[in-house]
């Protein structure tokens, strides 16, 4: 591995205290040396709409759309709402995808974590959300599957992962890793 990707990360969640941001950062410390991750924040995008894309996009819309583009892989990192994705994560997904046959997603190597404290790990996020990546031509990593439960003590107080939830975030990391390598395009 002798290239070094950027990754575009999107944390669902927008809760200072987010254990999906925890994860984010705990991946991005574990990174293989292949992989750069980096946080694109989702919070204070408008909330799509043509007629306001149209014309003059807002300035939130084209930085947001300029990170992704320039980002050699995605990786999205959410909690579960109502067994879905968060809306402010839908949104997000919705601003790259446009405006329509320019989407900032296509053909970037992408991963789902999800992570709750619930019992089955945001389970229906991670699927749904995996869903609308089919449709906007990002291939995603199928293995290792990636769902933490029992998140809400998967953290300590500084936000460091406990050594159980470490070795499981390291091997999901290290695929990715070797994911994006193999499925790069030049």
């Amino acid at each position: 591995m002798s290239n070094v990707y950027t990754v575009a990360v999107l944390v669902g969640s927008l809760r200072k205290q987010s254990i999906n941001r925890k994860v984010a950062l705990a991946l991005a410390g574990l990174a293989p040396a292949n992989l750069k991750l980096a946080i694109v924040e989702i919070g204070d995008l408008p909330l799509y709409s043509e007629d306001i894309d149209a014309d003059a996009p807002p300035a939130a819309y084209q930085v947001f759309r300029e990170r992704v583009r320039s980002a050699d892989a995605v990786l999205f990192v959410t909690p579960e709402y109502n067994r879905s994705v968060p809306g402010v994560l839908k949104n997000a997904i919705d601003v790259g995808s446009r405006p329509y046959g320019k989407s900032a997603w296509s053909g970037k190597p992408g991963a789902v974590i999800s992570a709750s404290p619930g019992a089955i790990g945001g389970f229906g996020a991670n699927h749904h959300l995996r869903q609308s990546l089919v449709f906007l031509d990002v291939p995603c990593m199928q293995q290792p599957e990636a769902y933490l439960s029992g998140a809400g003590s998967a953290f300590d107080e500084a936000g460091q992962p406990s050594e159980s939830v470490k070795p499981f975030l390291q091997s999901f990391i290290n695929a990715y890793g070797q994911w994006v390598e193999r499925n790069k395009k030049a």
